[in-house]
């Protein structure tokens, strides 16, 4: 049943201006960190997080923890669609909507920043892209506590002659088969997980990528990016 005070208390949430920002700055997809919001928002650290606990209460965004780092997003396009329409109906006509503030994230080397390793599998704006096509095609799904390889990612996989666990061997491990890992760059999700691992190692035997000296970025050759184009749809500006 709709209850009148609990759509009082989002609307009331979602009025302060600082939390506003905080949610516009989301709007993008990516997860950021209480202190990128905060600059969002132009509020400190401990007034952001505390802000931010309250739009969590109420569903409006999810907590990521990765490593030392709690990440912040949009619990859904639900979401998305409800702060869209009150940013189309708070633009008075004849007023330009105003461009949200651009949030700045992960390493400034560009090489890094499109492809790497993060562990032993892909990262940076490749991983992510691998990831995104994936997604869409319905060969892996990612849920809030994992992930999984669907019967048809199983079979585009050996197609492409990607090796995959046997899955006996793979019940016993405590390693999962896929999980999302979010990316420090992008802060959207890559392919992690022994599903992870063996495209990467694909990738480096074909020749697709191979390693810059002395750093973890890696460069995508020529072969590579015809056969990333053919078979995951991914093509990559220098």
């Amino acid at each position: 049943m709709l209850n009148t005070n609990r759509i009082a208390e989002i609307g009331a949430l979602v009025g302060e201006p600082a939390r506003a920002a905080m949610l516009e700055a989301l709007l993008d997809g990516r997860a950021l960190t209480a202190t990128e919001l905060a600059l969002v928002s132009q509020v400190t650290p401990q007034t952001a997080s505390s802000h931010l606990a309250r739009l969590s209460a109420v569903g409006l965004i999810t907590v990521t923890k990765q490593g030392r780092h709690r990440y912040h997003r949009l619990a859904s396009s639900a979401v998305a669609r409800m702060l869209e329409g009150i940013m189309q109906i708070a633009v008075t006509d004849g007023e330009r909507a105003r461009p949200p503030r651009t949030v700045v994230v992960g390493p400034r080397d560009l090489a890094m920043r499109k492809a790497r390793t993060c562990y032993d599998h892909l990262a940076g704006r490749l991983g992510v892209a691998i990831a995104e096509t994936m997604l869409v095609r319905g060969l892996i799904e990612f849920e809030d506590d994992g992930g999984q390889l669907t019967d048809r990612g199983q079979r585009f996989l050996r197609n492409l002659g990607i090796a995959l666990p046997d899955p006996a061997g793979a019940a016993r491990s405590s390693r999962p088969l896929c999980r999302p890992c979010l990316d420090w760059s992008e802060r959207r999700y890559h392919v992690a997980g022994k599903v992870g691992s063996a495209i990467r190692a694909h990738l480096f035997e074909q020749g697709w990528i191979r390693r810059l000296k002395d750093t973890r970025a890696l460069e995508i050759t020529p072969k590579g990016r015809l056969q990333l184009r053919k078979d995951f749809q991914v093509t990559l500006d220098a």
